[in-house]
């Protein structure tokens, strides 16, 4: 149940950070499950461990690495479509 639990919130955190940033994540729900997780190390990394804990992730710092990456996923996604152009 943990695991499923820490699956729901990378998903939230991943949605979340392409809802603040107004751009969507490549790959769905899937997507904002590994922006989710990817963005909770990112986070952790740094800024550290610090703010309340859902799900296994310290929120705030997952949710600001999360929103980096998002933003840079988004970027490149941007710079390859213009170059192929």
């Amino acid at each position: 149940m943990g695991f499923l639990w820490s699956l729901i919130i990378g998903g939230v955190l991943g949605w979340l950070a392409g809802l603040i940033l107004g751009r969507d994540v490549p790959g769905g729900v899937i997507g904002n499950i590994i922006a989710g997780f990817i963005g909770a190390w990112l986070g952790s990394f740094l800024l550290g461990n610090w703010g309340p804990v859902i799900g296994g992730f310290y929120f705030v710092p997952a949710l600001i690495g999360a929103i980096v990456l998002v933003l840079i996923v988004s970027m490149i996604l941007r710079s390859m479509r213009r170059s192929k152009s």
